[in-house]
């Protein structure tokens, strides 16, 4: 058998947002669907590995050592989510690590709330191939997610309205993301945040771009006639009411703490419950539907399989039933900004003249 060598220098390349945008190597919509869609098929396969790691830091640490503690009641309608993240992963061809960094209080200044920064590695060595600035990539990765709801619950031929609650990059991807897949379905698209100019503003970003009328709204009355619900939300509690949704609608959540209990219950007792991947969910323990679970002693990890929760990281060949409500939770999978990266790296490689000759090695993290 001949050894790959593994000695060789590997250039450590920094490729920022700007350079990526210059170069032309952003991804479209339907390139990072593709990338995601070969991550899903090798997360199924065991070809996809990762973890995360989180430490969430005490808020009243923020405030009492910033010197910003007068303006803490602005903040008071949503969770601060002063953190750092690191998201790990082996897939068939790379590995990486992504790096985030998150507080709330960064608007303040005009940054975004979190940023990114990805480490991309050679899969046998595990050396650092390059290194990029991911808030972006970040941000279309989990806007993907509606992708897989829509094509699972809502596929079709009956059209259907949307409604968001965020008005921040996630939700910005959410809605390109649902134009490039069931645009031609989709009537409109309500976009509800903190305040509406938020809402306005990106209404305006997005005019002509998309096919669905998109609609700033400051308030859930249109909610009950959206059959798919999205949070993207930096939300302290629930963003609505279970009497406020329509009875069979399919909500999708990212962000945390959104959800009431009477809906979850509702769910539980006469629809479908999904998580990307019950472990990781569980784990991170951040999002309502682990928070109700383990508010009550349980593991959503030990409980989910008794109860019928699925996972989108198991099977995808299952179905709710027609006329059922449906909750989807996802806290984002390692595996998923790899495969996004790995995407990227090679698209701007290309672009640039470039060979990756890094050996990648063949077959999966267990092999």
């Amino acid at each position: 058998m001949v050894v790959p060598e593994l000695e060789r220098t590997i250039p450590l390349e920094v490729i920022s947002a700007s350079a990526l945008r210059e170069a032309g190597a952003e991804l479209t919509t339907g390139e990072m669907l593709g990338a995601l869609q070969s991550a899903w098929k090798d997360i199924r396969a065991g070809c996809a590995l990762g973890g995360k790691g989180v430490l969430s830091l005490p808020e009243d640490l923020f405030w009492n050592a910033s010197g910003f503690g007068a303006l803490r009641q602005e903040f008071s309608a949503e969770r601060l989510g002063w953190k750092l993240s690191a998201l790990y992963s082996v897939g068939s061809q790379y590995a990486g690590v992504k790096i985030i960094g998150a507080n709330a209080f960064n608007r303040r200044f005009g940054l975004p709330r979190s940023t990114s920064t990805y480490i991309l590695m050679d899969r046998l060595s595990l050396r650092p191939i390059a290194i990029f600035d991911a808030t972006a990539i970040s941000a279309a990765r989990t806007g993907s997610y509606a992708a897989i709801v829509q094509q699972a619950f809502l596929p079709g031929p009956d059209r259907f309205s949307v409604f968001i609650f965020g008005a921040g990059p996630v939700a910005r991807s959410v809605i390109e993301t649902l134009d490039h897949v069931a645009g031609g379905l989709i009537e409109r698209i309500f976009i509800r945040s903190r305040t509406v100019d938020t809402s306005i503003r990106l209404v305006q970003s997005l005019e002509g771009q998309v096919r669905a009328e998109l609609v700033a709204v400051e308030d859930n009355t249109e909610l009950a006639a959206c059959a798919f619900v999205v949070t993207a939300s930096n939300a302290a509690a629930p963003v609505f009411r279970d009497q406020e949704l329509h009875p069979a609608a399919v909500t999708l959540h990212l962000g945390g703490d959104e959800v009431p209990e009477p809906y979850l219950q509702r769910v539980l007792r006469s629809g479908t419950l999904v998580c990307d991947d019950l472990k990781t969910v569980a784990r991170r323990n951040s999002q309502s539907l682990s928070l109700y679970f383990s508010r009550r002693g349980l593991a959503l990890d030990a409980i989910g399989p008794l109860l019928g929760i699925r996972e989108l990281s198991a099977s995808e060949d299952w179905k709710a039933m027609p006329g059922e409500p449906v909750c989807v939770t996802c806290v984002g999978l390692p595996m998923l900004d790899l495969y996004a990266v790995q995407a990227t790296y090679e698209k701007y490689l290309g672009l640039c003249g470039e060979s990756d000759e890094v050996f990648r090695g063949a077959g999966g993290p267990g092999d």
